[in-house]
């Protein structure tokens, strides 16, 4: 890589109703010396980045300017929606049909279901937002201010709301701002809260083995071992459809998993004699796992099933289907299986997400010893 290559972060920026580019990067001669020398690059004060208007024109002059010179990052700057993959058309009419206030915008509505964003996503949104417009009641949304924003959260935080929570306001907030009323900067100086490094909790081998078998019945069998010898997501456990199993290539196929992503990942011998028996019994139409109508199993039954395993267990904890997916990890981890392996069974985009598993690990904490063993 060549001495002072930079790093370029597009931006958008919306001054005086008018959509601009913003280009951010740390202190570079180069990049300093090529923008200087072109007049269609101006200084702003407020963001401390130079800027010019958003055309298709001057967005392939950055690329061509800077080729060779520096990095140029659109992440940001290049809209990218959280669709539901092949899930069911969003519908949020449920949220049209309700009688109590407030009531997020009709646009608000349109366009989550437009661009498919996921149920569980629209439902937090929804519902942060709300939230927001009940605290900004007599106040037109296109009237708050950044401060009187910035101030809720404030008030927010010292009520003890989480950091997740407030994370959550703060993005259904852009959202309506920034993505359905196309106001790309609009709060552009809200601080966000540090993000809290939870460690994920998880079970022994011994206590998913105590878990599932204290199951009732077949089904309930099978819906626990999936979740955990596949490491699978309660939604795209449900979301399995009896083409994905691939007992030839003992693989299970995740359509539409987080980000809208497709995956493989594993699918035990341990468990295929007992899902065969179960789909012989069950005899399921299309979702490996259904319910009524022969609909999608309900997010519910699987925690509920989870919930009185766990009891008959003995086990004196709460244990949530998510924990099984992270004891999945954590036990492949354990039993040497490399990270990057891991992290494509996970679907996780980045391997830092992954990386959270080698915090908790006990294998190689169990063979340190402690300085005091050398004491005695």
């Amino acid at each position: 890589m060549k001495t002072g290559y930079g790093n370029i972060t597009l931006k958008h920026l919306l001054i005086d109703e008018a959509k601009y580019i913003g280009l951010k990067f740390s202190q570079n001669r180069r990049i300093h010396k090529i923008i200087e020398d072109h007049k269609e690059f101006k200084w702003h004060e407020k963001f401390s980045m130079y800027y010019c208007k958003n055309t298709k024109e001057n967005l392939n002059l950055i690329f061509d300017l800077f080729r060779g010179i520096a990095w140029v990052n659109g992440n940001s700057f290049y809209e990218r929606p959280k669709q539901g993959g092949e899930n069911e058309m969003l519908n949020l009419d449920f949220y049209r049909k309700k009688t109590t206030t407030p009531k997020v915008p009709e646009s608000f509505l349109q366009k989550l279901e437009n661009k498919r964003y996921a149920l569980t996503t629209s439902r937090t949104y929804i519902s942060c937002f709300e939230t927001y417009m009940r605290y900004f009641k007599d106040v037109p949304l296109l009237e708050i201010r950044e401060v009187d924003i910035q101030n809720y959260l404030n008030e927010l935080a010292r009520k003890n709301v989480s950091s997740s929570r407030l994370n959550q306001i703060v993005n259904s907030i852009k959202f309506y701002y920034e993505v359905v009323e196309q106001m790309p900067n609009r709060f552009y100086s809200i601080d966000r809260p540090f993000k809290q490094e939870k460690l994920p909790e998880i079970l022994s081998q011994n206590e998913v083995k105590l878990i599932i078998n204290a199951t009732n019945n077949l089904k309930h069998r099978c819906i626990l071992s999936i979740l955990y010898s596949a490491g699978l997501r309660r939604q795209e456990l449900l979301n399995l459809q009896l083409r994905d199993i691939d007992s030839e290539r003992m693989t299970i196929l995740v359509r539409g998993g987080k980000g809208n992503k497709d995956r493989h990942t594993i699918l035990s011998p341990a468990i295929l004699d007992d899902l065969r028996a179960y789909f012989k019994n069950w005899k399921p139409k299309q979702y490996l796992f259904e319910g009524a109508e022969e609909k999608k199993y309900s997010p519910t039954s699987v925690s509920k099933i989870l919930h009185k395993a766990t009891l008959k267990a003995g086990l004196n904890k709460k244990v949530t289907p998510h924990m099984l997916r992270h004891s999945f990890a954590t036990h492949l981890l354990e039993s040497g299986t490399d990270l990057r392996y891991i992290q494509s069974l996970l679907g996780h985009n980045s391997s830092k997400t992954t990386e959270i598993y080698t915090k908790v690990t006990f294998s190689s904490i169990q063979n340190i010893k402690s300085p005091i063993d050398s004491l005695f």
